[in-house]
């Protein structure tokens, strides 16, 4: 079998396996642009979840403060209704005091339970203003939460519309593909994919562009690019390597 198939290979002629090469990368070229299309989508969906993620975790962040804040709002609250009673219950021992000495002593700890109640006053200003502040911060968050949620949304329904479009036609360009590659000899097709595979664009087979290399847009002697036009052999750049053929070739006008 194998000897039948090296005997298929050598009925092709130099011309048919350019023209294989070439009809090959123009299908993993299409394939390449299908996969690029597709590419660029995932990658702005996990941004926008990441981005997302963290608006929930900066929201959750500002509603905790806002928690512990009312929590540190209570309690002062609480010490004022005690320094209140304190002071009440200080002024009615002042009327039975029995020498200065008591009177002293209680006016003092009226003053510094008076003292105690400002600051727990000031302190509740203060964590009623940062309150205020972390409320703001919230509902521009979650303004900001929403439209990256709905960008989401249009984005993932972009994705999965692109998949489905091209899922099927990328299936029938690797089967066609593949069924070309089998035409195509081993050393041939090994040349090909190390070529593609070394390539930023991924083209390992290109045609001549004003008389020049079409991959790295080099001169290609007059000499040598009527070589390329007689398909009488392979012929590679020697700048970049690839594979170059006579635009006709690649059914375009020279």
């Amino acid at each position: 079998m194998t000897a039948k198939k090296q005997q298929v290979e050598k009925e092709y002629t130099v011309e048919e396996k350019l023209a294989a090469l070439y009809q090959l990368q123009a299908m993993v070229s299409e394939i390449d642009r299908i996969k690029t299309l597709r590419g660029e989508l995932p990658l702005e969906v996990q941004d926008l979840e990441d981005e997302i993620a963290g608006l929930e975790t900066r929201l959750e962040k500002y509603r905790t403060d806002i928690q512990e804040l009312e929590a540190s709002v209570a309690m002062q609250k609480n010490k004022i209704t005690e320094s209140t009673a304190l002071i009440d219950r200080y002024k009615a021992q002042l009327d039975s005091v029995r020498n200065n000495r008591e009177f002293d002593n209680l006016s003092k700890e009226v003053e510094y339970q008076g003292l105690e109640i400002q600051f727990s006053e000031k302190k509740i200003s203060e964590y009623s203003e940062l309150i205020s502040r972390k409320q703001e911060e919230i509902a521009a968050q979650a303004e900001a939460l929403e439209g990256r949620k709905a960008d989401q949304l249009q984005k993932t329904g972009e994705l999965e519309e692109i998949i489905a479009e091209t899922k099927q036609e990328e299936e029938k360009l690797r089967e066609k593909a593949k069924k070309l590659e089998n035409a195509i000899e081993p050393r041939l097709l090994t040349a090909f994919k190390r070529l593609r595979k070394g390539a930023h664009n991924g083209l390992a087979v290109v045609y001549i562009q004003r008389a020049a290399c079409g991959g790295c847009f080099n001169k290609i002697p007059p000499q040598r690019q009527m070589d390329i036009k007689l398909r009488k052999k392979i012929i590679v750049c020697e700048y970049c390597g690839r594979i170059i053929i006579d635009p006709e070739l690649a059914g375009v006008e020279a």
